[in-house]
């Protein structure tokens, strides 16, 4: 795991190779074992490494090919290198490394942009090709690897985090307004955009080829739910175990020390349990504890990690969040308002003292439908059908406006459901992910924002996956509208961010590529199942895992947000939100923002979620654009 960046020096002439140092620094926590640079009259790469597999220099980057006209800077991990090495080495290839990037390299040298077809894992790479006089540029499947790039009067440069391109010179920080709407209304900042306007996200399972001036990018992969399994349950159930099982193996191979995040939920605990029965040794195990026992999953953990006589450690959150939040905020380089960034950021920093790859159970609630937003979703589809088009039309509307007048919790659900039944079953969908309701967002902004955004809405981003996805059924299609926006743009961002701050590579064998194709064929109502989410899933695992894990209601990984605005992080909160606010007040009323927190306060009601955003914004404004 590592960190990568470069640019193009014909058309970037201010850049040089103290730039690409510099670049690479920024980026440091992520690769703090080894550094490389290259640079020629066409472009120029650098290189941090996180040594992971062949520990020795042979190992460093960046990378050539042995007629040295091939280069490449590399993050990221293979999981079928070893069969990709063997087949390159029955072609007569020879290798001078124990590393995957090493098989990336010769597979490009072989099949061009093609090669990403056969990779299987997490990875965003550069190559520069001079025999081709190309730079190709890609990203893997769903992201797990970040790349940002920069478009700015001709110049280009990419990075795996936006402060290395930050730290080049005249790089401008225009914010793009549409970014911030999209990031109060999902907490994230959706693919392709960024937080400014002339950086932005190479899309997942998508590459950029820039040959001879001229850029495409092109997508190589995509779900496909349009093929539904005839097998019956057991049969899919017994493929799932396997394939389960091959995906945590591959997983395993690391040449350094290797534990696992253990929740106490279904998916980690799944993880932990094939882990125990792959491995020799006791695995290792972190989780996070909170002293409040409504966010409290830590003896689920426990019980887990006695089943299967793991090394664990564990982990009280409450300790540090005063202190530690603003440089936790700083990691993610543009707005990120996920709360649970914070216990993220700690079991990284608890399980990097033990070990530098671990394994997590991300992904489970995506692919195999285990949140209790997709109940809700159900239960909201049936009763649309109940109501005729004309009441949910012209009589619903208007008792949604009556309850939204009152702040007690019965009469904002009411108002919710009434506002969610008024609408199509998609867009009732992206209520039920949107963070801010419209008429909260219409309440906050001044009439500069409101004029400057037009007729911009961030429920485009939805609706675009809904509607392009190709499942028969409406949770096929908000599966692959989940997998394409939260699990990409939000669960594996943080994943990243604060793994990364931490030095720790994270491997998520649910997120594996065949898993991913196998449970797009699965039908949905082996997904959810009367009432019972993730069905097929906890069928796989029913044979390692009591009842009291399987079944227990979802907690998440959250955290007492309400609580720690009263207490915990009051001051510091007042201090971005009260007293020094200002890039709000760029968005915002700021009268507005005095009233959330007065009401909050006052205990008048739980605005929270929103202040939080707030908090995140303001923490990040100060840091990239007041202190830049």
């Amino acid at each position: 795991m590592c960190g990568i960046a470069g640019f193009l020096t014909h058309n970037f002439p201010e850049a040089s190779k103290e730039h690409l140092l510099a670049m690479g620094n920024t980026i440091a926590h992520r690769g703090p074992d080894a550094h490389g640079e290259y640079i020629d009259d066409q472009v120029g790469l650098c290189h941090r490494r996180l040594s992971i597999l062949d520990l020795s220099v042979a190992g460093n980057q960046p990378m050539y090919s042995p007629d040295q006209q091939v280069v490449i800077v590399f993050n990221g991990e293979i999981y079928n290198f070893t069969e990709l090495r063997d087949n390159l080495e029955q072609e007569g290839v020879v290798f001078t490394s124990g590393t995957d990037t090493e098989a990336i390299l010769h597979l490009y040298m072989r099949e061009g942009t093609n090669c990403l077809e056969k990779l299987n894992g997490m990875f965003a790479f550069a190559i520069w090709d001079k025999r081709e006089n190309s730079l190709f540029i890609a990203r893997d499947r769903l992201g797990k690897k970040p790349l940002y790039y920069l478009e700015h009067d001709d110049r280009f440069a990419f990075a795996s985090e936006i402060k290395a391109i930050l730290s080049l010179p005249n790089v401008p920080r225009d914010i793009r307004l549409d970014a911030v709407h999209d990031f109060f209304a999902y907490q994230y900042i959706p693919d392709p955009k960024s937080i400014f306007s002339h950086i932005h996200k190479l899309p997942p399972a998508h590459f950029m080829l820039i040959k001879d001036g001229h850029k495409t990018i092109t997508k190589y992969w995509d779900l496909d739910f349009s093929r539904t399994s005839q097998k019956n349950e057991s049969e899919l159930k017994a493929e799932l175990q396997t394939l389960i099982n091959a995906a945590t193996k591959r997983r395993m191979l690391s040449d350094v020390p290797l534990g696992a995040f253990l929740s106490g939920g279904v998916d980690s605990s799944g993880v932990v349990a094939t882990m125990a029965k792959a491995s020799q040794e006791p695995v290792k195990t972190c989780t996070i504890a909170f002293d409040d026992k409504k966010f409290n999953e830590a003896e689920f953990a426990a019980s887990v990690a006695k089943q299967y006589n793991t090394e664990h450690h564990e982990f009280m959150v409450s300790q540090n969040v005063k202190e530690s939040l603003e440089g936790i905020v700083a990691y993610f380089d543009e707005p990120f308002a996920d709360p649970s960034l914070v216990p993220t950021f700690f079991v990284s920093e608890l399980a990097r003292q033990a070990v530098t790859v671990a394994i997590a159970g991300d992904g489970g609630d995506e692919v195999f439908a285990g949140y209790e937003k997709y109940h809700t979703d159900d239960l909201e589809n049936k009763l649309r059908q109940k109501f005729p088009n004309w009441m949910r039309k012209k009589i619903f509307p208007p008792l949604a406006n009556f309850f939204a007048k009152s702040e007690l919790t019965v009469f904002r659900k009411a108002k919710s459901l009434l506002t969610s039944l008024s609408v199509s079953p998609e867009y009732g969908f992206y209520m039920t992910n949107s963070q801010m309701e419209d008429r909260q967002w219409q309440a906050l902004i001044n009439d500069e924002t409101r004029q400057a955004l037009g007729d911009y809405h961030p429920s485009t981003v939805t609706l675009d996956f809904y509607n392009s996805a190709n499942g028969s059924d409406h949770l096929s299609k908000i599966l692959y509208t989940d997998v394409k926006t939260y699990l990409t743009g939000g669960i594996l961002v943080k994943v990243d961010r604060m793994s990364m701050a931490n030095s720790l590579e994270v491997r998520a064998p649910i997120l594996d590529r065949e898993i991913l194709e196998f449970a797009a064929t699965v039908p949905s109502i082996l997904k959810f199942n009367k009432g019972e989410k993730k069905y097929l899933l906890k069928e796989a695992f029913k044979e390692d895992l009591s009842d009291d894990i399987l079944y227990r209601k979802k907690m998440g990984f959250s955290v007492p947000l309400a609580d720690w605005f009263k207490n915990e992080i009051k001051e510091s909160a007042q201090y971005y939100l009260i007293d020094q606010v200002e890039g709000l007040a760029e968005v915002f009323k700021l009268e507005k923002i005095k009233e959330y927190w007065q009401q909050h306060q006052q205990g008048q009601a739980d605005h929270s979620a929103i202040l939080w955003s707030m908090l995140m914004y303001e923490m990040w404004w100060h840091r990239y654009i007041k202190n830049a």
